[in-house]
């Protein structure tokens, strides 16, 4: 089991998305730069401070994937923030992401047309989460 959002994760999740055939053909032309990912804190489950993780995709490849500074995080060209329940949605496929963010259970700073042209490649990102062995601090 992998505990979420921690670097072992992200490691996981970097494999799952260089192994999907999926995401491959999905994320063939992305080359908009790295995401980052921020997950609120939520001090009552141990998540005592914002969570980056930055997740370097180009062309269908996750080249890299890791767990950075909130002022490194928020370098990236697209940085998406949530509360650890939306995240939690968003891994066990209960919440998309773009759609998420469309209706502010998300947070997204950066272009969102560039990010709703890769509707295929968001939810063959998410399909890789569930293939990780996911424990979730709440549980």
């Amino acid at each position: 089991m992998f505990v979420f959002p921690r670097q072992e994760w992200l490691d996981e999740f970097k494999k799952e998305i260089n192994k999907s055939e999926d995401y491959k053909k999905s994320g063939a032309t992305w080359e908009a730069g790295p995401i980052t990912f921020v997950i609120k804190a939520k001090p009552e489950i141990g998540l005592n401070e914002d969570v980056a993780m930055w997740i370097d995709l180009h062309r269908g490849v996750c080249r890299e994937a890791k767990i950075v500074s909130m002022e490194e995080g928020a370098k990236a060209p697209f940085v998406i923030t949530g509360e650890y329940e939306r995240w939690k949605q968003v891994l066990k496929k209960e919440l998309e992401p773009i759609k998420g963010m469309v209706q502010g259970k998300l947070k997204l700073k950066g272009h969102l047309p560039t990010i709703v042209k890769y509707v295929k490649a968001a939810q063959d990102l998410v399909e890789c989460t569930t293939r990780i062995p996911t424990k979730f601090l709440d549980e």
